[in-house]
């Protein structure tokens, strides 16, 4: 590891330039160019230079996420917020940061505008806030030695926080979602998501380091060091690419599974979950039509058939009608269907779950959703929120998370079952996949967000829990996007979306977890500790080197 070093991680007394440019000086005397050091001003426009980085920042970051997909661009928008912040004080950087962050979940989030421009900006200035004390701490730490790897934990602290809190947290739009099928995503098969969020931030923060060492001293540049920056960050980049090898899963057997999109009315609009009875006909029809495009030749026999969340949100367990339509699915099939419905319970509240439905023996085993949507699956505080809010009323009834892995065994096989909103946080995938999971399955109902890029970006991120898990995995919507996904994030098929869609595919069922699903949340918590250690460091060095400056 390369890093550059500052000595007591104050910065000397500064000269100023005659371009009225701070330019620190170095123990022998000698200029050395550097934007991280304390003090550091990039002219007379300093304020509006680092508010045009912070805000290209996060654009970048927007950019290398799903629906655009620049990858690439993930490391640099590391890399920017880290110079935009450089050399200023912690408290000038939270305006920065609130700038990086903004520019990346405004637009992002966009498509919870289908609730109200109120909710959509509400929620994106939440999770702005975020980005105020992570600016804060990177300016503090740029400090110290080796400051590429203590920006990088911080970047694992910032998501690892906004990952659980508030309501359960709201982790989307992270550094390593971006990375789906990338050089960095093997290193999600070591240490999940957190590890591809400290090896794109890394590699951004040693990208900085490497130019920095790269522009002269007294105009005499240095080919070492930058030699060996550049080789530091190509060796991060190229580990990426063979950490899925270490402790991969072994195979075991193939298994055949039907995905029906049964595909809703009005998509794109909030009243879609008002036409029940349409929703739960349009995925029994696509099951009697997979059925007779078996028995016609069209495609192979499945063991199972799998159907997406609120393919039925009428409750065939009070309701006749809807339980009669969903056993001559199953009839017609003549293998065990996994169907999404909501479960209603006396007192009003409900499941959101995925039911295991044999042809001969009916309902079985269940998955409860753990992870609910906020104001979409139920409303937290609810005589609270509705007195302002009169909309939120149309969520009639608050459903329950579940506690237990989706660990479901249909057909010989079992299934690493994570519901939709699920997907996006480490613990229900990897907890189902330790209990026996073998095939990742991801029921959802994004029929609100239509065309609105929301799709795109969690299906990076199931295809991230692919090569997590070193396991295939499916993705089945209501109306789009349905998708199978190899364990290397490799997509093989793909729906259009807002239409109905059946496919078969033949998937590589897998057995043993890898290292990320053995350690867990470990590398995460090491990680964020080793952040937020560094910035308490910093913060006391500087204290006390004030201190004896004073005295």
């Amino acid at each position: 590891m390369v890093a550059e070093h500052t000595g007591s991680g104050t910065a000397p007394s500064p000269e100023r330039s005659s371009r009225g440019t701070t330019v620190p000086e170095s123990r022998a005397g000698a200029t050395t160019w550097s934007p991280l050091s304390p003090g550091y001003r990039w002219g007379r426009l300093d304020p509006l230079w680092r508010a045009l980085v912070a805000t290209t920042s996060g654009l970048a970051q927007l950019l290398a996420l799903p629906p655009y997909g620049l990858w690439w661009l993930g490391p640099l928008s590391a890399a920017l917020l880290l110079l935009a912040v450089g050399g200023t004080r912690p408290r000038r950087a939270l305006w920065l940061g609130a700038l990086s962050g903004a520019a990346l979940m405004v637009p992002l989030i966009h498509w919870q505008s289908v609730f109200g421009v109120d909710v959509w900006l509400a929620i994106a200035g939440a999770e702005t806030v975020y980005f105020l004390p992570l600016a804060a701490g990177l300016a503090v730490v740029a400090r110290l030695s080796y400051w590429p790897l203590w920006t990088a934990a911080l970047w694992v602290a910032q998501e690892a926080v906004r990952a659980r809190w508030p309501l359960g947290g709201f982790p989307w739009g992270k550094l390593a979602f971006a990375q789906p099928d990338t050089p960095f995503s093997g290193y999600a098969a070591l240490g999940s998501s957190p590890l591809v969020t400290f090896a794109v931030a890394l590699t951004g923060a040693m990208l900085l380091w490497t130019l920095i060492r790269a522009v002269a001293t007294r105009g005499r540049p240095r080919v070492l060091l930058p030699a060996m920056g550049l080789a530091t960050t190509a060796a991060i980049v190229l580990g990426g690419l063979v950490a899925p090898a270490i402790g991969r899963p072994a195979p075991d057997g193939t298994v055949t599974l039907g995905m029906v999109q049964g595909n809703v009315p009005n998509t794109g609009e909030m009243s879609v979950l008002g036409e029940r009875m349409q929703v739960l006909r349009n995925h029994a029809d696509g099951v009697h039509e997979l059925a007779e495009a078996v028995r016609e030749g069209e495609y192979p026999e499945p063991d199972m058939v799998l159907l997406p969340e609120n393919a039925s949100d009428i409750d065939p367990f009070h309701d006749e009608e809807a339980a009669a339509i969903i056993e001559a699915a199953a009839d017609d099939a003549g293998v065990p269907l996994l169907w999404g419905m909501s479960r209603f319970n006396d007192d009003g509240t409900r499941y959101v779950q995925s039911v295991v439905w044999d042809p001969e023996t009916g309902p079985g085993d269940t998955y409860d959703k753990r992870y609910l949507v906020p104001f979409g699956e139920y409303i937290p505080y609810r005589d609270f929120f509705t007195r302002f809010v009169s909309r939120l009323e149309q969520v009639s009834s608050d459903a329950i998370p579940g506690t237990e892995p989706g660990a479901l065994e249909i057909a010989d096989t079992t299934l690493a079952v994570g519901i939709c909103f699920d997907v996006a946080f480490d613990p229900p995938i990897r907890e189902s996949v330790a209990a026996g999971g073998q095939i990742i399955v991801v029921p959802t109902n994004n029929a609100n967000y239509n065309f609105t890029g929301q799709s795109d970006q969690q299906l990076a991120i199931t295809r991230l829990r692919a090569v997590e898990h070193g396991r295939p995995a499916i993705v089945v919507s209501t109306s789009g996007i349905s998708a199978v996904v190899e364990p290397n994030g490799v997509v093989t098929y793909r729906s259009p979306e807002a239409e109905p869609d059946i496919h078969v595919a033949e998937l590589t069922a897998m057995e043993g977890p890898t290292v990320a699903t053995r350690l867990g949340a470990v590398p995460e918590a090491l990680l964020a500790v080793v952040g937020l250690a560094a910035a308490v460091a910093s913060t006391v060095i500087t204290r006390r080197s004030r201190a004896r400056i004073e005295r």
